[in-house]
């Protein structure tokens, strides 16, 4: 199976047709049909990392201040409990089974627009993240995790990374999804894929702490950036990659989505 980035966005893109939301219909289209999605969320942080072990996960709708509508979206998929376990063996333990989260918004809002019929069984799987401290674990950690997990592809799993690759809420307009992209988001975004082109994953893996202003405008906090992180994990050398989507929301969300295979 191939692996994906989607950089998601506000809600709002999940009741929305725009240019963003039309390219995850047309990516679900031409997709090879999985038989089972893992979702690396943005929007689960945890202490250790865990899947979902449960046959029918809930709808978390995970966010503030947006219109009732949002609060009324649903994604009736099946879990894939089988499938989750699975993920805990081929990761040696590092990853546990937890029965109490279900799908937040960074799975479903994308995943609505890819496979509308929610027939294909959904898990999640959480970010190690040492909420009280604002830390992760390093950021090789993650990648290396990543590594383990690449046999999933060969067992019709389609992986999910959904995070952004360029994520600053404080620097975001808020009131303009269309306003002008910011001239520092722009060239982050560029450099970050211009390494994903050449695929020194290295230079990825250290930016956060040695990118410098840029990377402290860019990626303040890592919960959207390790998504991609994993993501760039599973592919394999020389295998190609190509960008589903290039664009921006709210003057600084890079909303870039990549395809690897």
């Amino acid at each position: 199976m191939p692996v994906l980035f989607i950089g998601h966005g506000s809600p709002m893109n999940m009741v929305l047709s725009n240019r963003f939301t039309r390219s995850l219909e047309d990516l679900g289209a031409t997709l090879p049909r999985p038989d089972v999605i893992m979702v690396i969320s943005a929007h689960w942080l945890t202490r250790g990392s865990f899947v979902t072990c449960t046959d029918k996960p809930r709808v978390i709708h995970d966010f503030y201040g947006f219109p009732d509508d949002l609060y009324k979206v649903t994604y009736e998929s099946d879990g894939a409990p089988l499938f989750a376990k699975h993920v805990t063996e081929l990761s040696a333990g590092a990853i546990r089974c937890d029965r109490s989260w279900g799908l937040d918004h960074a799975s479903y809002s994308i995943l609505r627009h890819m496979f509308p019929l929610a027939d294909i069984p959904v898990f999640e799987m959480s970010l190690d993240y040492a909420i009280n401290d604002g830390h992760s674990r390093p950021i090789q950690y993650h990648y290396d995790l990543g590594k383990k997990l690449s046999l999933l592809r060969d067992m019709g799993v389609l992986v999910i990374g959904s995070g952004n690759m360029v994520h600053n809420l404080n620097l975001v307009n808020f009131s303009d999804m269309d306003a002008p992209p910011s001239e520092w988001a722009v060239k982050a975004d560029e450099w970050m894929r211009s390494k994903i082109v050449s695929g020194t994953h290295e230079d990825l893996i250290d930016f956060p702490s040695n990118g410098g202003d840029l990377a402290i405008r860019a990626a303040p906090t890592l919960d959207h950036y390790l998504p991609m992180i994993y993501t760039l994990a599973f592919q394999e050398k020389g295998e190609p990659i190509r960008f589903t989507y290039e664009g921006f929301q709210n003057g600084s969300l890079s909303m870039r989505c990549f395809k690897i295979g």
